[in-house]
């Protein structure tokens, strides 16, 4: 049997790559210069398979890939992928899910952390000499233990944050879903409420909602408003899910107490954002699974599922969209 040829447009580990040669002809862009959408459409032409970060897989680039059966995210995410392009071509989409669940979670409680106790700002004081008197009571921060958490998108990540949150905080813990997940509400003892009722009580409110026409701008104005001056928003899903001008004018204004986010409306963020500018928001560059061991991890599973569809077998990785 021919090996079908793929194309490696993002760097994978130096054994992830073996590992797609030993199955597939590979070709890969030159990761010394950036991609331009040119050598993408050239690269493409004549491959059977790509594995890739973030690239939308459009009409654009589909109608210039007659051969191409499999596109492999390496990302739990797939809001890159058009849903209905991909259908009427009957091309596969995989990404990771489950691999990052934990190190996305962990990042999730390092944003809660740091915005409601001001960890970026008391560190940047500190180290600026600004700390010459033993009353600091204007620098206090907010307690997490004994605080209450709302959660709106409960899938496995949702899930794993309130479970560290219930357990190891003591949080008070509610969410919104599309559906309940009875098993988890008895097995922690959180609560499921109405995301108008999550938005008004909650001092936390953490944003995990895939991007879709319906999440797109979720919480704006009038869902800020709902908010307590006291509470902070976690966005650690998509930009988009934010109508981020709302969220600046909220956090100018003091409509809310602060906000920790991994995620932004443009990525990467312009250097005039508003957003970084202000203390009371804690950004950090989009690095919800970035540790080495995840990212490897999610590499794997992307090559693994990439040749195993290519070879016809069901990876159990396929978008449920595209299943």
């Amino acid at each position: 049997m021919e090996k079908p040829k793929i194309f490696i447009a993002n760097p994978v580990p130096e054994d992830v790559e073996e590992f797609l040669k030993e199955s597939c002809e590979c070709v890969k862009w030159d990761f010394r210069y950036p991609k331009t959408l040119e050598g993408i459409l050239e690269n493409i032409r004549d491959v059977d398979g790509v594995i890739q970060v973030g690239m939308k897989i459009d009409d654009r680039i589909l109608d210039n890939a007659p051969r191409l059966k499999v596109v492999s995210n390496i990302s739990v995410g797939y809001n890159n992928y058009d849903l209905d392009a991909m259908k009427r071509r009957g091309i596969i989409g995989t990404n990771t899910p489950g691999v990052l669940d934990n190190t996305v979670s962990d990042l999730i409680l390092g944003l809660i952390l740091n915005s409601a106790r001001r960890i970026p700002e008391l560190n940047r004081f500190t180290k600026s000499g600004s700390w010459v008197k033993a009353d600091n009571s204007d620098l206090f921060g907010k307690d997490i233990h004994g605080s209450s958490l709302g959660i709106i998108g409960m899938g496995r990540i949702g899930e794993k944050v309130a479970r560290r949150a219930k357990l190891g905080f003591g949080m008070d813990v509610s969410y919104y879903n599309r559906s309940r997940k009875l098993e988890v509400e008895e097995e922690l003892g959180i609560v499921y409420r109405p995301m108008e009722e999550i938005l008004k009580i909650s001092d936390f409110v953490l944003l995990m909602t895939p991007l879709t026409p319906e999440t797109t701008h979720l919480v704006g104005e009038k869902e800020l408003k709902l908010m307590k001056a006291s509470a902070f928003l976690i966005n650690a899903s998509r930009g988009q899910v934010v109508d981020e001008k709302a969220l600046i004018k909220a956090l100018e204004e003091g409509w809310i107490a602060g906000a920790g986010l991994d995620v932004y409306e443009k990525e990467p963020i312009d250097a005039d954002n508003p957003l970084l500018r202000l203390q009371n928001a804690v950004t950090v560059p989009h690095i919800g699974s970035a540790t080495t061991k995840t990212r490897d991890e999610m590499a794997w599973a992307a090559a693994k599922a990439l040749v195993d569809e290519l070879y016809g077998k069901n990876s159990g990785m396929r978008v449920p969209e595209l299943s």
